[in-house]
């Protein structure tokens, strides 16, 4: 049985531990970073003092943000689903002409 590589003859399987591991370093970089950020502004992090109005107006953006978020990804799906189907009538409709067909 042939072992299958990829490029190199660096096996798949190679390729997804160093991805995984890439983003486990990833993600730890962003956990570090907020702390590292807040130390250099004293404790006020990059917008500065956080107040209650700050707070309030974030959760009004990200409860407006998440449904507009989903409606363009459904757009988009709707959309992609749409063409797939418009190719899979096309492919359907030019196999049945006998010409495509070919043969003898």
């Amino acid at each position: 049985m042939r072992r299958i590589t990829a490029a190199g003859g660096t096996s798949k399987a190679r390729i997804g531990k160093l991805f995984a591991a890439l983003c486990w370093a990833g993600a730890a970089l962003l956990l570090i970073a907020p702390s590292a950020l807040a130390e250099k502004a004293h404790g006020r992090g990059l917008w500065g003092t956080t107040t209650d109005e700050v707070v309030v107006y974030f959760a009004l953006i990200m409860i407006a943000g998440f449904p507009l978020l989903i409606l363009a990804f459904s757009l988009i799906q709707w959309r992609l689903d749409k063409r797939k189907e418009a190719h899979k009538a096309a492919e359907k409709a030019s196999l049945a002409e006998a010409y495509w067909r070919g043969g003898w």
